[in-house]
């Protein structure tokens, strides 16, 4: 079997009171291949995607990308993670230096900085905000900053974790046509299981720390006795209705 972009083996991450959070987890994304990541509070996915950057150190497991093992605490510029929460993301006086940190942790200065940092605006679609305060941002554009200040390293592989959260509708529409414009591979840990549909032919359902499906998202996430033992329900474009004028079947 040939390398994929990003392969975690057998990987378990334990508490300081004994408690697995993850209890060997397997995964891989190929380059280019976009992974719904879905399943309950508590199941385990914000742990994951610290785990697959090395913020997290795991008790037990690899993790490659590229073929080179992620060693915990180190940098891997190739792997772009944005927060769920941008206040633990956005720390900069205005969003230009906030995207600017990121660039320069690749070896960047000077005008090939500005250049850098000027794209990756320009990519989101606040360019016109460099100059904004960081704490002057909406949510939804304090997302889009987030988001700039990783894609201004070039990542291969995209993690985000809860991208929608609170995001109004316009917003939300946006970053959805933002993400399916983009090369990167992704592995999108969401409770908007619509957004899961629209971005990702495939999906991991996670519960106990443990994968408990790994498929086509369309199988997954409308099979309803499935979802319904791991505390989900299925999507409602996925829900076949009778109704005249209101058919969700594709």
């Amino acid at each position: 079997m040939t390398a994929a972009l990003l392969e975690a083996h057998d990987l378990f991450v334990r508490r300081p009171s004994g408690l697995d959070v993850l209890c060997g987890v397997t995964l891989r994304v190929e380059a280019g291949e976009r992974v719904g990541l879905v399943g309950p509070n508590g199941a385990g996915k914000t742990t994951l995607l610290l785990a697959l950057t090395g913020v997290l150190e795991a008790t037990r497991g690899t993790v490659r990308l590229d073929g080179q093992e992620i060693a915990p605490g180190g940098f891997a510029p190739g792997l772009g993670f944005v927060f769920q929460q941008s206040e633990d993301q956005l720390f900069s006086p205005t969003v230009a230096e906030d995207v600017a940190f990121g660039a320069r942790n690749i070896g960047l200065s000077g005008l090939p900085l500005d250049r850098a940092v000027a794209l990756a605006l320009e990519r989101v679609g606040i360019r016109g905000l460099a100059a904004r305060p960081v704490h002057h941002l909406s949510g939804g554009e304090k997302r889009l900053a987030c988001l700039a200040g990783v894609l201004v390293m070039a990542p291969r592989l995209l993690l985000l974790d809860e991208p929608s959260a609170a995001l109004d509708l316009r917003h939300r529409r946006q970053l959805i046509e933002l993400l399916r414009g983009m090369d990167q591979a992704m592995l999108i840990a969401s409770h908007d299981l619509e957004l899961v549909l629209e971005l990702c032919p495939r999906v991991v359902l996670i519960d106990q720390g443990r994968i408990m499906a790994d498929g086509p998202a369309r199988a997954i996430l409308g099979d309803g006795t499935l979802m319904a033992r791991h505390g989900q329900e299925v999507p409602h474009s996925l829900t076949p209705h009778n109704r005249i004028g209101h058919d969700h079947q594709r």
